[in-house]
């Protein structure tokens, strides 16, 4: 990770690589918290099911919540981090999560539980904004790839492990304590980021030369596009991830252990890929050419899937280097937004892009439960082909777009 952050040519690099591996540390963990909590209520549904005396539908609108709140929310807290600055947001953005599931398991309800999904769903909105601008202002710009890698990387992690740590907390200190410490990791993270001495970013912070940036609209038809590109990419990715079990199950007579193996190498090369996306997006400026050569290759191997019956082995196997090529992206897709983001509105850029993935967080569970309903397992996977072409388009669109303001 040295060698990742240290600034080159530079006599006096020794304390600015320890500051810089000290943020990206910190702003790693913070990522971790939130994919970490992420998973914390639906690991506990069978408690809160029995708990609670609901079915899986009023478990499940909590999780809507928790969607709506994030999406609707994401854009003005990333106003709020270029104005009052990303560190203080992001700070009680950890705070908050947390305390909502402390609160939760001290008074265990049905209202509670969808109060604490709404304040999740906010202190997940200040994560993009507030990691970003922070990383995007302090991190060395030809190493710039390589720390949103290991940043996204650490919310890959956060996610791969919170099932574990949730299945030891229940069985160590029951559903309650459960939540209660789980929710404690929120304020005792954010003790930690202070303690590191994590740097502020906001708009003051950005201005370059002493001069004022000029004044720009942050809505601009390149984050448009970028939003649309985020939404794309997660409804590419969402079928896979939630419905690909029961759809090898369901459409392919694949066993349950089969396809449970081929998920994890889909999730688990999907993280490898992202560590080696960083160092792919810091040796090239075509970003975008990058994420539709990976979603262009998914594509062909989605569409085998949908339309064959593979070995176990294959299938795993084919199912890996779909979700290697989709972790490469992560790193370009985060600098596209980075590149056209106006100056001094990182937090507002990534925090608007960042709501296409809300948008399809939403629209993928009716979707593709539309689908498993009408009894069509394949077209899961043909319905990410299809979301996979569009996402091609449009990277390649953004790329375009991107080279001509480069030239202007």
């Amino acid at each position: 990770m040295v060698d990742i952050l240290a600034a080159p040519q530079q006599a006096k690099a020794g304390s600015k690589t320890d500051s810089a591996l000290r943020t990206l540390g910190a702003i790693s963990v913070a990522h971790w918290v939130s994919h970490f909590h992420l998973f914390v209520l639906p690991m506990l549904f069978p408690f809160l099911k029995v708990q609670l005396g609901v079915g899986y539908i009023e478990l499940g609108f909590a999780l809507t919540v928790f969607g709506l709140v994030s999406g609707l929310t994401q854009a003005p807290i990333g106003y709020l981090a270029d104005h009052i600055g990303a560190r203080k947001v992001l700070l009680i953005g950890l705070s908050v999560g947390g305390v909502a599931l402390i609160m939760l398991g001290l008074h265990l309800s049905y209202t509670s539980l969808i109060v604490c999904a709404a304040l999740l769903g906010l202190a997940n909105s200040v994560y993009h904004p507030c990691d970003y601008a922070i990383l995007s202002t302090h991190m060395d710009e030809a190493r710039m790839g390589r720390a949103f890698s290991i940043h996204t990387f650490a919310g890959f992690l956060g996610g791969a492990v919170a099932p574990a740590i949730m299945a030891a907390l229940v069985a160590s200190v029951g559903g309650l304590g459960a939540l209660i410490v789980a929710g404690a990791v929120g304020p005792v993270a954010a003790l930690g980021l202070l303690a590191a001495g994590i740097p502020n970013a906001s708009s003051a912070d950005r201005k370059q030369d002493g001069a004022d940036a000029p004044k720009q609209s942050v809505i601009t038809p390149a984050l448009i596009m970028l939003t649309i590109f985020f939404m794309l990419l997660g409804l590419s990715n969402a079928g896979i991830s939630n419905f690909g079990v029961v759809a090898l199950m369901t459409g392919y007579g694949v066993t349950f252990s089969a396809a449970n193996i081929a998920l994890s190498a889909f999730l688990g090369a999907g993280a490898a890929g992202v560590l080696a996306g960083g160092y792919l997006a810091d040796r090239t400026t075509r970003h975008g050419q990058v994420a539709a050569a990976c979603f262009g290759i998914n594509a062909v191997i989605m569409l085998v899937i949908a339309t064959t019956t593979l070995p176990s082995v294959v299938l795993t196997a084919a199912m890996g280097i779909a979700g290697f090529l989709g972790g490469v992206i992560a790193p370009s897709r985060d600098m596209l937004v980075r590149n056209a983001a106006p100056a001094g509105a990182a937090g507002r850029a990534f925090g608007i892009v960042s709501t296409g993935f809300n948008f399809s967080g939403i629209l993928s569970p009716l979707l593709f439960g539309w689908i498993m309903d009408q009894n069509m397992p394949h077209w899961v996977f043909g319905a990410s082909v299809a979301f996979m072409v569009l996402t091609v388009l449009l990277a390649l669109l953004t790329d375009r777009k991107s080279a001509e303001l480069a030239k202007a």
